[in-house]
């Protein structure tokens, strides 16, 4: 009996403790989300059209003539065809997309930082710019898997089809179509681009939005804020632009990849046979035109991603302080 109770008390003393959480997290999980939807998809209205620029830029065929000269000439040739209207043209799935992506970025962001505040750090104790990254990393990869699906009906819809006089599909009509030819598994085809892409961009965009937040109270205090408060408004506008700019270029040849490869059916660039990798598609497109393909559109995104980033930050931290 009582070495029985000696073991026992021996497993209590390995045994290893769960992480303890703040209280009140179903609570902060809500505002995550709803902040985090409101936030994302006002910025999505803002800067649709910039991104549908950039998809076509990015999604012109390798066996034929390159039919965009640039940003400007696309966004031309676009507003010529189709009008506003047609550089909107399917909205409709981004607009859930960014509610998904901001929601599940700045939830599983918080989630992730007091995972390690009550792991490695004490109670209260500010966590370091490389646990932020960590933990921008790893927000950034979780939300991929609910994005990639998503983004491929987005790209499908605005990159117009060369059959002409053919309407082009609905979202709807998308869907079925990649469940028909793909099954479950077509709906995350680039999720290997986008797995990148938001990994790295997540550890890119909140840290420059924490390492630029961080500058301004090192460099710029205000006499009645502490370390946690929230900055003046033009402050987090400017660090939020930092962070978008940061996301977006960095990790800008993932996302090439991605859409050419989201694309293809549209513009016959696999009419081979099979589908190419992702690997495939980067080293064709590297061998068509090097470094400058891979960075094609990359311009105008980070033009749209500056402001449209700075307006997701302000909001979701205006939200969160009002309904504190």
């Amino acid at each position: 009996m009582a070495a029985a109770e000696h073991v026992l008390a021996i497993n209590n003393e390995n045994s290893m403790e769960l992480p303890i959480l703040p209280p009140n997290q179903g609570s902060e999980a809500l505002k995550d989300i709803i902040f985090g939807s409101a936030a994302g998809m006002a910025g999505k209205v803002m800067e649709y059209p910039f991104d549908t620029v950039k998809v076509r830029l990015q999604a012109q065929p390798d066996h034929l003539p390159l039919q965009y000269k640039g940003p400007l000439d696309c966004f031309r040739q676009s507003f010529e065809a189709d009008g506003l209207r047609g550089l909107y043209r399917g909205i409709s799935a981004p607009m859930a997309g960014a509610a998904v992506e901001n929601s599940c970025l700045f939830f599983s962001y918080r989630i992730i930082q007091d995972v390690l505040r009550a792991t490695y750090y004490q109670s209260g104790e500010p966590l370091p710019f490389s646990a932020l990254l960590f933990s921008g990393a790893a927000s950034g990869s979780i939300t991929s898997l609910a994005l990639t699906p998503i983004e491929l009906i987005k790209c499908k819809m605005q990159v117009p089809s060369e059959t002409s006089g053919i309407k082009a599909p609905g979202p709807l009509s998308l869907i079925v179509t990649v469940f028909r030819q793909d099954g479950i598994s077509g709906f995350w085809r680039g999720q290997m681009g986008t797995l990148i892409r938001e990994t790295g961009g997540g550890a890119a965009w909140f840290g420059g939005y924490e390492g630029v937040s961080a500058l301004f109270r090192t460099y710029y205090p205000s006499p009645l804020s502490c370390e946690s408060d929230s900055l003046p408004i033009h402050q987090q506008m400017i660090a939020g632009a930092a962070a978008g700019i940061s996301y977006n270029f960095l990790f800008y040849p993932a996302d090439t990849v991605k859409s050419r490869m989201q694309t293809e059916d549209i513009n016959h660039a696999a009419v081979r046979g099979e589908r190419q990798t992702f690997w495939g598609v980067g080293k064709a497109l590297w061998n068509q035109q090097g470094f400058k393909a891979l960075y094609r559109g990359c311009g105008i995104t980070c033009a749209r991603a500056a402001p449209s980033s700075a307006f997701i930050f302000t909001v979701y931290e205006g939200l969160r302080s009002y309904f504190s």
